[in-house]
């Protein structure tokens, strides 16, 4: 008997194939928090619209302060050259007289001031100069030939202390009583001081108020970075940090944009200042280039106001931080 050999039924049935996607992986709780409470995130945002307006107001306002500074500098400056030349020359006046002869006059005068103590040099001015003298506000082409113009005779001093004068103004009142007069342009010089001080006054009353609107800025932008962050400084409360730690990082924030501002302020000054220099040199060869030269100089501040325009980009970045503290404690309290 021939049994059949029966394979046992096959079990290779296909079935439906699908495809097992795996779960989502979890978001990480960083990405899932707001931008500005991110771990590494700072506590005032580094890079916004409110601080790149910020440092572009205290870099206007510090162009501006540089400015006064400079222009300050250039006027002292200037001042004290008008005056170094000016207290270094005295004049002596020869007024004509009826029944004298004013070249005689004139020669005794030179006599009297070489014989000074103190007196380097002298110069006798002829008519004709001293009548051109007279232009500026006579006017050109008249003809002054029947007029008493006075002579006049400059002296210039040795320039080794402050010479006495009494006794050539003595001199003169002895030897030409009512013709001649020593002036030594004090009159003058105080004047030219007062009007250096009060210009160089209002300069720096000028830096003054705009490093007070600069901190007026800061104020405003100090209130609103504290308003937009309240959340965050309400979790920084309540983990445990105390005022002064959050008033540490807006001072430090407030003053790196001070200290961007300050430089681009600064450095757009000099900027000008150079431009003005280089300008004025182009147009000195011209009368109105002497002109300007001889009222302001070529332009040139010199060390004082290099300094004086770097000094106040940094005061103004110090000026920033400082308000910002203060600020933030004012806030929180």
């Amino acid at each position: 008997m021939s049994a059949s050999s029966k394979s046992p039924p096959s079990m290779s049935a296909n079935p439906t194939s699908r495809t097992v996607t795996p779960p989502p992986a979890s978001a990480s709780p960083q990405d899932a928090l707001p931008a500005t409470l991110r771990r590494n995130a700072p506590l005032v945002p580094t890079d916004s619209a409110a601080s790149r307006a910020l440092a572009a107001v205290i870099a206007i306002l510090t162009f501006l302060a540089a400015l006064c500074a400079g222009a300050a500098e250039i006027v002292a400056s200037s001042a004290d050259q008008w005056q170094g030349s000016v207290a270094q020359e005295v004049t002596i006046q020869i007024r004509p007289n009826p029944g004298r002869d004013l070249d005689a006059d004139v020669a005794r005068a030179e006599a009297l001031a070489k014989a000074t103590p103190g007196i380097a040099s002298t110069r006798v001015y002829s008519k004709a100069e001293a009548e051109r003298l007279l232009e500026p506000w006579l006017g050109s082409g008249l003809d002054l030939s029947d007029l008493p113009v006075p002579r006049l005779v400059a002296l210039r001093l040795t320039g080794v202390g402050s010479p006495d004068l009494k006794p050539l103004r003595a001199s003169l009142a002895e030897t030409l009583p009512g013709v001649a007069s020593l002036d030594d342009h004090a009159l003058w010089l105080r004047r030219l001081s007062t009007m250096a001080n009060t210009f160089v006054g209002g300069g720096i009353g000028l830096v003054a108020l705009v490093l007070v609107a600069t901190g007026l800025a800061v104020v405003f932008a100090t209130r609103g970075a504290m308003a937009g962050n309240r959340e965050v400084v309400e979790v920084l409360h309540f983990v445990g940090a105390d005022d002064d730690f959050i008033a540490r990082a807006f001072q430090r924030r407030f003053f790196r944009l001070g200290l961007r501002g300050g430089i681009i302020g600064s450095g757009a000054a000099l900027a000008a200042f150079a431009l003005a220099g280089f300008v004025a040199r182009a147009w000195q060869s011209g009368p109105a280039g002497e002109e300007i030269e001889a009222l302001f100089g070529a332009f040139h501040i010199g060390w004082r106001g290099y300094a004086s325009v770097l000094l106040i980009g940094v005061i103004a970045s110090v000026v920033t931080g400082i308000v910002s503290r203060l600020t933030v404690r004012r806030f929180l309290a």
